[in-house]
Formats: C-alpha cells, structure tokens, sequence
C-alpha cells in the first residue's frame, strides 16, 4: 500500500503502520482488491458502467477511485475493464479562503462583475479545490470587495466539487448555486441557460469538442464562464484545437496558472486574457489545496 501526501511519501505495513521503506509494506492480493471493488461500488457494478468506462467513479464526500485492469474493448474502443488490479483513491477537501488572494484579480470593478476565467493546471495541482472556493465566495458575496453574491450554475459532471450525494451538496459552494450532478458539461450547460438564469456558470476540466457550441451559447446569453483545463501554460493549451478556438478569440479575460513549485496549489500568474500579459499586483504563493 503506497500513500502520498504533500509530507512526502509513504507505505503502510500489514499492521496499519507507516513506514518510508517500501520492502516493509503491505502487498495487496487479488482478494484485498476484489474486496475494496465490491464494497465502494456496493455490489451494483453493472449501474456503474459509464464511470468505470472512465477509469473511476467518484464516491460520497467527492473523493475518487480510479481502477485499472483488463480493458474490454468493442469495435475498437473501450467498454469497461475487468480483472480489476489497481486502485487509486484520491482523498478531497473542501479549503474555504484558498481563492482569496485571486478573487480580486477576477471581478471587473467598474461592472461589479467576475470575468470569464479559465485555469490552468497540471493534474494534483489543486485546480479543483480552487475552482470550488471561487464558486463558494461568488455565490456567497464577497464583503471586502464590495460584491454582492450572484446566481451560479455549476456543472458537475464527476460530483468532485459540490459532491453530491442523494442530490444534496456536501461541499459548501454557495448559497446562491444551483448544481448539476453527474451531467455532461455541454448538455448541463444548455439546461442551465434554459433553466435556472444563472449569471454564472462554472464547470470542471473544459474540452471537449461538443462543449464549445455550449460555451457559445452560454456567453451570448450574457453568462460569464469560468471553468479549468489540464495543462502547464497558455502554449501548452495552445496546442489542442477545441482550447485554441477560445483563446484565439480572447473569450477568457482572466487566466490562472497553478503549479506544485511551491506546493499544491502554486498561483504562478493571473494573466490578461484579452493582452496576454500578467497581471499586476498578484504574488506567487502556495494555496494549501488538495
């Protein structure tokens, strides 16, 4: 059992110790892993397919299992995984205050209003836990800025932010947040529009080619967006079509790059997204995220 935490990483030995030689750690069995399988999907594996089809599923309190094994394929593409042999579980938490230092980089103050923004972040840099503090404070208000809370439509497709369980919230994102649960980005997006008059509307890990028609559409509704993508900067985004159409027509007016230089969480840049240059006034820090 391999464990990694920001203090480094461990093993846990056939005790429940912990211990930094991995010659001295437990070794799970094929049983151990049959065992964990079966308790977190509790027995309904068949009504899991489509999250095991994406190499994890999300459990209560917004954590995530990923698995590997055998894949199943079908006419050449993926249809699930069996002889499962690996499990990666992924703890999350909620750390209210973590987006207080950008949150004024990400209101326009002659409008009183957020700007579309778009973080970028390698994986396990906290870009999740991020997002969910912004969401939390604009739909809350934000006192020491003069901000009232507005309305918030967020998307949810893997439950990792509000975490839903049984529909219910368990992360605080705002009082002002309606959530869609489980639902995918572009199709949550259009409901969103029609349904519930967000004036913002966020999601989780953008790009997909059906999700611009989707983001098109929420901005010609007079929606701002704010939402994240998996990469290390503007040039590394750059290089994938569905995310060069948005930048190349300067649709993010702040952009947010996060590391692990100094620690999950690392503010590298707020940068214009309308100039391409960065903005003033924000310090490099550790966020002390997920």
């Amino acid at each position: 059992i391999n464990i990694q935490c920001r203090e480094g990483e461990y093993f846990a030995t056939a005790s429940g110790e912990i211990t930094d030689n991995h010659l001295a750690a437990y070794r799970v069995d094929r049983d151990d892993v049959q065992r964990i399988f079966q308790n977190i999907t509790r027995n309904s594996v068949y009504a899991l397919d489509e999250e095991l089809r994406n190499g994890y599923i999300t459990i209560p309190g917004g954590h995530r299992v990923g698995f590997t094994g055998e894949a199943v394929l079908a006419k050449g593409r993926l249809q699930s995984l069996k002889n499962i042999s690996f499990i990666n579980i992924r703890v999350s938490r909620e750390v209210r205050g973590c987006a207080d230092t950008v949150m004024p980089f990400l209101i326009d103050p002659s409008l009183n209003n957020p700007y579309h923004t778009l973080i970028i972040s390698p994986p396990k840099c906290g870009k999740t836990t991020l997002l969910r503090d912004i969401i939390r404070q604009l739909s809350n208000g934000i006192h020491s800025l003069g901000f009232s809370g507005i309305n918030v439509g967020l998307v949810d497709e893997r439950s990792e932010i509000a975490a839903c369980h049984h529909g219910l919230p368990q992360n605080d994102v705002g009082v002002r947040t309606d959530v869609l649960d489980k639902c995918p980005k572009a199709e949550g997006m259009y409901m969103l529009v029609r349904s519930m008059a967000p004036q913002v509307i966020a999601t989780d890990e953008l790009g997909k080619s059906e999700d611009i028609p989707a983001v098109e559409e929420a901005i010609n509704a007079g929606i701002k967006l704010i939402t994240t993508v998996h990469g290390t900067d503007v040039e590394d985004i750059m290089k994938r079509p569905v995310l060069k159409k948005l930048l190349q027509e300067k649709l993010f007016e702040r952009i947010l790059i996060l590391s692990r230089r100094r620690g999950a969480g690392t503010i590298e840049a707020v940068v214009d997204g309308r100039s391409g240059t960065k903005v003033k006034g924000i310090t490099q820090r550790r966020g002390d995220q997920k």
